[in-house]
């Protein structure tokens, strides 16, 4: 059983509240259009999700997994594509969705990738960015919460496969 501290950075309620303003933004930004929407598993699942039943233009969702940590606290700077997209982007207005921006060495990876692939558009969303531990430059189109320099768990992040199910995002202190 793991027993880690965890000490609540932000609540559900603040998360629910800002994810309703986020699909408000996005609703108005792809206004007339479709939006095709890539979640970033696991992690990304939760957020995309909620997201999605806020955003009111039509979508659609595809799925990637993406991996540069494994179950270590510290990325490995090795990006592996576990699980590639079931359906072209081509000509489709994208959003990228992910849980969390920390290094930027996954993402940076993955949107170069994309773009190759000739969406008409393509822009990244996240729920949490961590810009102090950037290494590699990231453009966010959308920001749900910026948060400190700490192990961040739960509502889709996790520690070795453990505290997803949070309704809230904590810190592990120990």
């Amino acid at each position: 059983m793991v027993k880690d501290e965890i000490t609540v950075l932000i609540t559900e309620e603040e998360i629910e509240k800002r994810i309703r303003e986020m699909g408000a933004e996005i609703s108005k930004a792809y206004e007339g259009r479709e939006l095709h929407l890539i979640s970033i598993l696991k992690g990304g699942v939760f957020f995309t999700c909620e997201l999605a039943k806020r955003i009111t233009v039509p979508v659609s969702v595809d799925f990637m997994s993406v991996s540069s940590y494994g179950s270590s606290k510290v990325s490995s700077g090795v990006v592996k594509i576990i699980k590639d997209l079931d359906e072209t982007i081509e000509g489709k207005d994208v959003l990228v969705v992910e849980d969390i921006i920390d290094t930027g060495t996954t993402l940076s990876y993955l949107m170069e990738m994309l773009a190759q692939r000739r969406p008409a558009s393509l822009a990244l969303c996240t729920l949490m960015d961590k810009p102090e531990r950037r290494l590699h430059e990231v453009k966010v189109d959308y920001t749900g919460f910026e948060v400190p320099d700490k192990f961040i768990v739960g509502y889709g992040l996790d520690y070795a496969q453990h505290y997803r199910n949070l309704p809230y995002i904590g810190v592990i202190e120990n």
